[in-house]
């Protein structure tokens, strides 16, 4: 008995110093992991609706005032310039809606409230964007005017503008 004690003493004392498989020799690396985030900008509108133009009265003297809006969302730290064309019935830079007789009523879209600055389509007249803080769409308005005392026959006017957004 005292012979198997000795021999299971051994077999203990033998295996604590062999190493485990927990031990065993490694080696390392370091995995790099890249990417790149491009700039990139969508746009939508809302339409810039006038309501009623009363030439003989409310608007033989004063002008109708509208607004629509121009959502832009562009990728965080993207600068834009957004740009509004002159529209499909434009007479050289002047707006122009047609109610599809050949007649016209005269308009304008600007970039402020107090309708001084025309909002056009080259690197001057374009809405300059600063970058944007974070993801989140933008919002900025478009400010109409119908000027007044236009002689318009009656009818539905419309326009199509086409706005983009350059990144």
């Amino acid at each position: 008995m005292r012979r198997i004690l000795l021999v299971l003493a051994n077999i203990v004392a033998v295996s604590a110093l062999a190493p485990n498989g927990l031990e065993a020799q490694t080696a390392t690396a370091s995995l790099t992991v890249s990417a790149s985030v491009s700039k990139n900008c969508t746009i939508s509108t809302t339409p810039v609706n006038f309501g009623a133009y009363d030439p003989v009265a409310a608007n033989a003297t004063a002008p109708l005032d509208g607004v629509g809006t121009i959502v832009v969302t562009c990728t965080k730290g993207a600068v834009a310039k957004v740009g509004l064309n002159p529209g499909s019935n434009a007479e050289g830079t002047s707006r122009r809606m047609n109610q599809g007789a050949g007649e016209y009523l005269a308009y304008e879209i600007y970039k402020d409230t107090t309708r001084s600055t025309v909002w056009g389509n080259s690197l001057d007249t374009a809405l300059d964007i600063p970058a944007a803080p974070n993801r989140n769409p933008r919002t900025f308005t478009a400010y109409g005017r119908i000027a007044a005392a236009q002689d318009a026959t009656v009818g539905n006017y419309t326009d199509t503008v086409v706005a983009t957004v350059n990144f």
